[in-house]
């Protein structure tokens, strides 16, 4: 690689990355820069719960590091409008006081998010275009176009006393986007004549090989399943995929079909994206739901949310039968316009089957090609290395196999090794005179959202919800003698998700008399001793282990 020059930091200041989400997992993309006791942060995403998080919403990221120095935080920059880079927006700013800085569209979507909290006066937006630079304490930040899978997404170019490091977001290199706007290369090579002390590069698809396909290969498939459908289509798609919003309204007018969206949060996204000029849909497309619900099933298509199955969303209510506004049906042809984010391919799959009983013809990514990846895959990795030619790489946005094949990427091309970085959640990285070195580590575990509940479920009550998931409950009323300390009465036995009660009789009636010989043998230690007793007990007698809980009432 050409050899790299790079502005020295006059004042010796100290430039420090901190990723406090989506490095290790995909989703919660959060980045801290910090320079001079100033803080930049990019993107304050979500992510959904694995399967073994049970009860969980979502998660989002730590603040920790923040909320101890909010004061110093200058602003935010939200890259674009998905979920994992804008989820957590709302719990963050809760926290602390910044303005906010996103393209048109995505500063809509926030907007639409925001108000469901009450929370939009309140906060300080700033719209920014592509091809803009900002000032935001010591970071000079130039936003510069990506192609990805939602219009308006920009990478930034931000520029610091200790060198220029670029960061870019999800992006792709279609040259045949939707929306006709492919990412700006002419701004990348620019970067790499001013100098590239850093890249941080999108780690997604590092294991997918050659180039991702342009997102005009979906509109043959939908034209295939517009042509072929007999009765209604539902196309369901996250909220916020406004390019595919397009691509279904193409084909629905095309084939002569009128087009409704279900569900607050697409239509409201959908209504943003058409008044700012990212959605194209004419009035006469357009229906609302109810209408779409008395029309002939061959003259209309549906949008909803749902594709990765979310319980909740209105695809996950359909393939269980309790959407309260219509049914699944023969006939429907439901379309997943989506991939599965990983670990969540069980929840995906579960739906689809549960639609295919109910007599849905759906139509996935594995048997036809309705949905395209908005990431870069390995070449255009490669080609992003070349154009910047960075001094040193961090691939970020990935689970850690992600990152590592992304690493090998940039070694490959010339890289030095002991110029790459390979980080997790946490953990800093300083760059000062031209050096990289790994520094600090920071609060980085997880923060559940449970309801109303945020970060009050803690590892332990996680650990409590599989207990109760695997085998279930046991409650163990005792009632004891103030006077005496023993047993006024047999023990009550409550189990819940252990052992049916027609099959419990012989099984408790031994553990009753057990419980209420220790009950009655127990020196200061009765509850203590009565737990372990029932607990080793069950074990021996079914090899399970359900929760013991031991309640003692002393009258």
């Amino acid at each position: 690689m050409k050899k790299h020059e790079n502005r020295i930091n006059s004042r010796g200041e100290t430039l420090k990355i901190i990723p406090l989400g989506g490095l290790g997992e995909v989703g919660a993309n959060m980045m801290v820069y910090e320079y001079a006791d100033q803080i930049l942060v990019v993107d304050t995403g979500l992510m959904f719960p694995e399967n073994d998080m049970l009860g969980i919403d979502y998660i989002i990221p730590d603040i920790t590091y923040l909320i101890q120095r909010r004061d110093k935080v200058k602003g935010i920059i939200i890259t674009h409008g998905h979920e994992d880079h804008t989820g957590a927006i709302r719990h963050i700013l809760e926290e602390i006081n910044a303005p906010i800085y996103a393209t048109p569209l995505t500063r809509g979507l926030l907007e639409v998010k925001l108000a469901r909290s009450g929370m939009a006066a309140k906060v300080k937006l700033e719209t920014v275009k592509a091809g803009d630079t900002r000032k935001i304490g010591p970071f000079t930040v130039d936003f510069f176009h990506v192609c990805h899978s939602i219009p308006d997404g920009v990478g930034l170019g931000i520029e610091t006393p200790a060198g220029l490091v670029v960061h870019t977001g999800d992006y792709k290199f279609d040259h045949t986007p939707v929306d006709n706007w492919p990412t700006d290369y002419a701004k990348l090579a620019e970067f790499q004549r001013r100098g590239v002390l850093a890249l941080l590069a999108d780690s997604t698809n590092a294991e997918r090989k050659g180039w991702t396909p342009s997102e005009r290969v979906i509109d043959d498939a939908f034209d295939k399943v517009f042509r072929e459908a007999k009765g209604r289509i539902i196309v369901a798609s996250f909220a916020s995929l406004v390019s595919r919003m397009q691509q279904v309204g193409n084909a629905a007018l095309h084939h002569n079909r009128k087009m409704a969206f279900a569900g607050v949060s697409m239509t409201d996204n959908a209504r943003i994206a058409r008044s700012l000029g990212y959605l194209n849909l004419p009035d006469a497309l357009l229906i609302n739901l109810e209408e779409a619900l008395r029309m002939k099933d061959s003259e209309v298509v549906i949008m909803c949310t749902g594709s990765q199955g979310e319980p909740t969303s209105i695809l996950g209510r359909l393939s269980t039968g309790t959407q309260r506004s219509f049914d699944v049906k023969d006939g429907d042809t439901i379309v997943l316009s989506s991939s599965p984010i990983p670990g969540n391919e069980e929840n995906v799959y579960r739906t689809i089957n549960r639609l295919l009983e109910r007599g849905a013809n759906v139509i996935y990514e594995a048997i036809a090609p309705v949905h395209v990846s908005g990431h870069a895959s390995q070449e255009e990795m490669k080609l992003l290395m070349h154009l910047t030619q960075p001094k040193f790489f961090i691939p970020i946005h990935g689970e850690l196999r992600q990152l590592k094949q992304h690493a090998r990427l940039a070694a490959e091309i010339g890289i030095p090794q002991e110029n790459i970085a390979v980080i997790l959640n946490g953990q800093s990285v300083e760059f000062n005179n031209k050096r990289m070195r790994l520094a600090e580590k920071v609060p980085a575990s997880y923060v559940y959202v449970d309801g109303s509940g945020v970060g009050d479920v803690s590892a332990a009550v996680m650990r409590d919800r599989e207990v109760l998931s695997e085998d279930g409950i046991m409650i163990v009323n005792l009632d004891i003698d103030k006077n005496t300390g023993q047993p006024r009465r047999d023990p009550e036995f409550i189990t819940r998700g252990f052992i049916a009660h027609t099959e419990s009789g012989d099984l408790l009636a031994k553990l009753g008399k057990r419980v209420a010989d220790t009950a009655s043998r127990a020196n200061g230690h009765m509850q203590k001793d009565v737990e372990q007793l029932v607990s080793n007990y069950l074990f021996n007698e079914t090899r399970r282990r359900p929760m013991v809980l031991v309640n003692i009432n002393r009258n």
